[in-house]
C-alpha cells in the first residue's frame, strides 16, 4: 500500500512541477528572473527524486511566492 501512496505523490509532484514550469515560461519578467525561477524549479525537480514529500512542500512555497508576485533578484 505504501508503494501506491508514493507513486501517487510522485505523480502529483510531477504534475505540479509541469504546471509551474508552464507558468514560469508565460511570465512577463526579465530573462534573468525567469532563469532564476527555472533554476529553483530544477532544484525542486532534483529533490523530488529523493524526497517527494519535501519537494512537494518546497513546490508549494514556490507557487505561493509566484502567486504573490515574489520573484528572485535577477542578479543571483
Amino acid at each position: 500500500m505504501e508503494h501506491d501512496g508514493q507513486l501517487q505523490l510522485y505523480a502529483a509532484v510531477a504534475s505540479r512541477l509541469k504546471e509551474a514550469h508552464t507558468t514560469v515560461r508565460a511570465l512577463q519578467v526579465p530573462e534573468g528572473v525567469r532563469m532564476a525561477l527555472t533554476r529553483k524549479l530544477l532544484v525542486i525537480t532534483a529533490a523530488a527524486k529523493h524526497d517527494p514529500a519535501g519537494a512537494a512542500r518546497r513546490l508549494e512555497r514556490f507557487t505561493e511566492d509566484l502567486d504573490e508576485g515574489r520573484y528572485p533578484d535577477e542578479r543571483r
